[in-house]
């Protein structure tokens, strides 16, 4: 799959294409839509499903130096208004501020990062390495794996320094149940 591919692929599902304008318009900084909803919408175009099978949300990553719970609030409640009438659960995250809260709520120790790519890098699953953004041009995507596993229908751990063998074995057991298609790599 090329990343032409899987971009079509995954704008066939119109909530993954009004968030991504959404976020052109509101001009966040360094703003991507990214993660689960662009990968199992390619998994659902593969396997004949409804576009939004089992997407239990979008996540949306953007980097801004406010830090302040109250400044991510803010845009969280503000792209919720906007986007309200698409009836999907959007996760917005200011992946400046992670590495603050992250830690107690998963138990693992999470790096400050310097931009939202980072926060995709560190995905617990190397298929979900993706984000989309509009750009000059039409489009970016980020894929630092590239779109093999996408295709393949294939989830593979990616060991990072925040890396939870629980947190990857549950996710996979949810997604196994959704797509029985797919191919889950266990953690040694």
């Amino acid at each position: 799959m090329t990343a032409d591919q899987f971009l079509t692929t995954a704008l066939r599902n119109p909530a993954n294409r009004a968030i991504i304008d959404e976020l052109d318009r509101r001009a966040l900084p360094d703003a991507w839509l990214v993660a689960g909803c662009l990968v199992q919408s390619v998994w659902n175009v593969l396997t004949q499903r409804p576009l939004d099978h089992g997407i239990s949300d979008y996540d949306v990553f953007y980097f801004d130096s406010d830090t302040s719970w109250e400044a991510e609030d803010a845009v969280i409640r503000d792209l919720t208004a906007r986007l309200g009438h698409l009836g999907a659960a959007i996760e917005v995250r200011n992946q400046a501020r992670v590495h603050l809260w992250y830690p107690e709520k998963h138990g693992v120790p999470y790096p400050a990062l310097s931009c939202s790519t980072d926060g995709i890098d560190r995905f617990l699953s190397t298929n979900v390495q993706v984000g989309i953004r509009r750009s000059a041009s039409g489009y970016d995507v980020y894929a630092p794996r590239g779109f093999d596993d996408v295709a393949a229908m294939i989830v593979r751990p990616n060991r990072t320094a925040n890396f939870s063998a629980a947190n990857y074995a549950k996710k996979a057991e949810r997604w196994k149940a959704l797509w029985p298609e797919i191919t889950v790599i266990e953690v040694d």
